[in-house]
């Protein structure tokens, strides 16, 4: 059985463990309000952008001269996936989730052939020991992501896009909703996808110029807008889901605080009981 002083060096480097993760759960709280922040006015843009795009993609398709590679409908055996992970762990079960899913992505694409964009160490790194095609890995950008970083990141994928090097370029990242909940979401930003089918006509948009001259401009900056929102949701999230790993670990160090110090209370009363008996005896046999 373990003596007093070893349940006593237990108990203190639990104890300097618990305040790390105090600290830590501080930290992510202070960095998950700005983040947050920086997600709910990203999202409202990157909303009104894809419909807008909607639109026109709708109307430039109308057209009768209407020959752009934003429009070209192709075969998916090229596939881009730009896979955003984080760069340091210690947040639950955030980056093995992304990468169960970016496996389950290949299994639903087994007849393309895969380009991975890797943003974040822990995505790297697991791609690196398998056979894969990385075109580019992007790391020490998730502290505070800005667009120039997403600008960099879509600056390849759009060139293959259009030169027709690959077919669809998706984006897989988790998805801030609260606290307690991140979802992940994959989403396809070429060619434009709409939601429920057929393009929406909502708005009766009247074009100064050419739709499709107008998507030549704003397709490639609606990629880099969808890049730079998938940035600051995983940043959000990952925040949210470190937030949440460090209280848990928090509250089950004071529950191993607390079993330990029954245990060592248990050992020490042993002891002093032993000794009165040992004392009793001693004295009794003088007699």
């Amino acid at each position: 059985m373990p003596s007093l002083i070893d349940f006593r060096r237990r108990i203190r480097s639990v104890k300097n463990t618990q305040q790390i993760t105090k600290a830590m759960k501080m930290v992510s709280a202070a960095k998950l309000r700005r983040a947050q922040e920086r997600v709910i006015a990203a999202r409202p843009y990157a909303k009104t952008m894809r419909e807008l795009l909607a639109n026109l993609s709708a109307a430039a398709a109308s057209s009768e001269s209407a020959e752009s590679p934003w429009l070209a409908k192709r075969e998916p055996k090229r596939i881009d996936l730009i896979l955003i992970t984080s760069d340091t762990g210690l947040a639950g079960a955030f980056n093995s989730n992304l990468l169960k899913a970016a496996v389950k992505f290949y299994a639903d694409h087994q007849g393309a052939e895969i380009f991975l964009t890797l943003v974040g160490r822990k995505g790297r790194d697991f791609f690196r020991k398998r056979p894969s095609n990385i075109l580019a890995d992007y790391i020490n950008i998730l502290n505070r992501p800005t667009f120039a970083d997403a600008t960099g990141i879509a600056k390849e994928v759009i060139r293959r896009y259009r030169d027709g090097e690959t077919d669809a370029v998706y984006v897989l990242n988790n998805e801030f909703k609260s606290v307690m909940s991140q979802t992940l979401a994959v989403l396809q930003v070429l060619p434009l996808q709409v939601e429920g089918g057929a393009a929406p006509m909502s708005q009766d948009y009247i074009y100064e110029q050419e739709p499709v001259a107008m998507l030549e401009q704003l397709i490639p900056r609606y990629v880099e807008v969808a890049v730079f929102r998938a940035l600051l949701e995983t940043v959000a999230s990952y925040q949210a889901a470190r937030m949440t790993a460090m209280d848990t670990a928090s509250s089950n160090a004071k529950d191993v605080i607390e079993a330990l110090t029954l245990h060592m209370n248990r050992v020490r009363q042993a002891a002093i009981t032993k000794e009165i008996i040992e004392v009793v005896s001693g004295a009794a046999a003088a007699e």
